[in-house]
């Protein structure tokens, strides 16, 4: 695809674009990043948001959004074999798995984990997983499959690094999901699994009825303590990637790290208003970052 260079430099402007304005905690690591490696990471991120807004989007009903997620895949496998595309997040993202070899079966994985938060159908009852395994799965596809594809962009040493990028991606979005309890649960979406809703005892709803900062207490600190073990992972794989990616890796790990510490500060109520980090708190950790590694 270098036989059109400006067309892909503006196809990766527009990918850092969306990257700069919708990863809020992710973009401070990618700035630490080689330009390439940068570039090739929001592309990304470009092409995963578009599936996920394709399946939060409440106004297009469930069957069409699969369907517009399978096209969206499509478009890629095809532009991918030599299609031409206006597209430029499409075109970017082709780009970059040829560059870094990235896996097709990872970018299916990942749009498929889009579709897993699509309802089954219209008025169906509220998602709800039943055992913690069912939510690794979930977990897996969302966000694993995500760190899996960062390895292959940041290089890496040791096969050992895909067990522990897929880890890390558990602690990210259990971390996500602690954090979005109270508005995934508007969406109609209760990620935490039935199992450990018994194993505190909580029945009933007290997500909607106004008592889930007590009652739901004991099994967000649970699960932040499951969170807190797989971003163990995490500081071992931190020395397989490559030497020039550690930084941005250590930054992003260490923004979400924050942000747990900060829901767990607020002794779990993240229902009176939502746990963020600040751009300033995030500027601190990417400065250490790069210190950190230089």
């Amino acid at each position: 695809m270098s036989e059109h260079p400006l067309q892909l430099r503006a196809a990766y402007s527009v990918c850092r674009h969306i990257a700069r304005s919708a990863a809020k905690n992710f973009y401070y690591g990618f700035l630490l990043l080689p330009q390439r490696k940068r570039n090739a990471l929001s592309a990304v991120y470009a092409f995963m948001r578009h599936a996920d807004d394709i399946s939060d989007d409440p106004s297009i009903p469930a069957e069409q959004r699969r369907e517009k997620l399978d096209e969206w895949m499509n478009a890629l496998r095809r532009v991918m074999d030599g299609e031409r595309t206006d597209d430029p997040v499409l075109f970017a993202m082709a780009d970059s798995q040829k560059q870094f070899n990235i896996p097709l079966e990872l970018l299916e994985k990942l749009v498929h984990g889009t579709e897993m938060d699509v309802p089954p159908t219209r008025g169906a009852p509220p998602l709800q997983y039943e055992t913690f395994d069912q939510l690794y799965d979930y977990c897996y596809h969302v966000a694993s499959v995500v760190g899996l594809v960062c390895i292959r962009i940041f290089g890496y040493r040791d096969p050992q690094a895909e067990k522990l990028a897929e880890q890390t991606g558990v602690a990210f979005q259990l971390t996500n999901i602690l954090r979005d309890v109270k508005e995934d649960a508007g969406l109609g979406r209760v990620y935490l699994p039935r199992e450990d809703f018994a194993r505190f005892g909580i029945e009933g709803h007290p997500l909607t009825n106004g008592s889930a900062p007590a009652s739901l207490r004991p099994l967000l600190e649970f699960e932040a303590q499951r969170a807190r073990e797989y971003y163990r992972a995490a500081e071992q794989l931190l020395p397989l990637v490559n030497d020039d990616s550690q930084p941005a890796l250590w930054t992003m790990v260490e923004i979400y790290r924050r942000l747990l510490e900060k829901i767990a500060a607020r002794n779990y109520d993240v229902f009176s208003q939502r746990v963020a980090l600040s751009p300033a708190e995030k500027l601190r950790i990417m400065a250490k970052g790069f210190l950190r590694f230089t």
